[in-house]
């Protein structure tokens, strides 16, 4: 009875020992999910703060070298607490700058504009011109067109005609002015009816003829 009883305790202190760590699968203990994450993370992304300095496309430099992030056309240097760039006080462009390159760090014109433009076409520096009969007009060095505007005097007559390529009236048939309805010359007596001669005022030749009343010829007659 005594020996039935100690093999049954011997039983009992070698079933724990069939059961090895090699038995006991990951899905009987499954990883806990932040851990995994935090392992992965430290594969993907690795900490160079203090070691060195990653660009916009994942290349390392290492602490005191130079480069050119992706971001900035402007040199960086790599340091312990990360890049240092360079920051300028960029020149301002032209206004009048046609053609800018940002291959460097600060912006560079490299064509300013030459010429102005007026209406639609456009004029070389210095370039003189007459947009309209009236107009006399240079391109300036700044790219600014400055004009005059002819200034006409009042003309000597009252049928002033506008001829091709001129800015101002000319009185084709010399000065003249009105006797009535009737268009007279200047400089000399018109007899415009019977009774009636009339001249041009000296000089006003926008007032209308004076005239004097002589005789007429019809009561002559009688």
């Amino acid at each position: 009875m005594a020996l039935h009883i100690h093999g049954a305790w011997i039983l009992l202190f070698v079933l724990p020992a069939l059961v090895t760590p090699a038995a006991i699968s990951h899905e009987d203990y499954p990883a806990d999910e932040g851990d995994q994450t935090s392992s992965n993370d430290n594969l993907i992304f690795d900490d160079y703060r203090g070691k060195g300095c990653v660009d916009d496309s994942g290349f390392v430099y290492k602490l005191g070298e130079r480069f050119f992030p992706g971001h900035s056309n402007c040199p960086c240097v790599c340091t312990e607490d990360g890049p240092v760039c360079d920051q300028p006080e960029c020149p301002k462009i032209h206004p009048k700058c046609t053609k800018v390159e940002h291959n460097g760090c600060c912006p560079e014109c490299k064509e300013v504009k030459n010429f102005c433009e007026y209406h639609g076409k456009n004029y070389k520096i210095l370039e003189e011109f007459k947009p309209s009969p009236c107009e006399w007009c240079r391109c300036e060095p700044s790219n600014e067109v400055h004009c005059v505007v002819a200034d006409c005097a009042v003309p000597e007559c009252v049928n002033p005609v506008y001829e091709p390529e001129q800015c101002c009236p000319v009185c084709k048939n010399g000065p003249n002015c009105f006797a009535g309805t009737t268009i007279i010359p200047a400089g000399i007596e018109v007899k415009v009816d019977d009774c009636n001669i009339c001249h041009c005022h000296n000089g006003d030749w926008w007032k209308p003829a004076q005239c004097s009343k002589r005789e007429c010829q019809g009561k002559q007659a009688l």
